[in-house]
């Protein structure tokens, strides 16, 4: 019934994860951090979800993985809002440009 055995979920939870990594640390756009953030969100889902799959009467990792959907949309509205707001000062979505607002 296991088809895919779960270390080659994590292997995919884990390159997911460093791409998302990769991108917030690397690149200088915000949105581009915001979706970063959220493959890293998205990688964390498959691990709690694969460990689940190991315990079928468990559920655990099911409601942690709701509880994370649930954190990573109220992340995504509040980060655009940001966002949209910054654009609308700045003309840019620059993240070095983020101390300019100091003042």
């Amino acid at each position: 019934m296991n088809a895919i055995p779960i270390p080659a979920f994590l292997v995919v939870a884990g390159i997911i994860f460093g791409i998302g990594a990769f991108g917030f640390l690397v690149r200088r756009n915000v949105l581009v951090a915001l979706m970063s953030i959220e493959l890293m969100l998205n990688a964390i889902n498959l691990t709690f979800v694969a460990f689940n799959r190991a315990y079928p009467h468990n559920h655990t990792g099911h409601v942690f993985a709701f509880f994370v959907i649930a954190i990573a949309a109220a992340e995504a509205a509040v980060g655009l809002a940001l966002v949209l707001s910054f654009f609308r000062l700045r003309k840019t979505v620059r993240s070095d440009e983020g101390d300019l607002l100091k003042n």
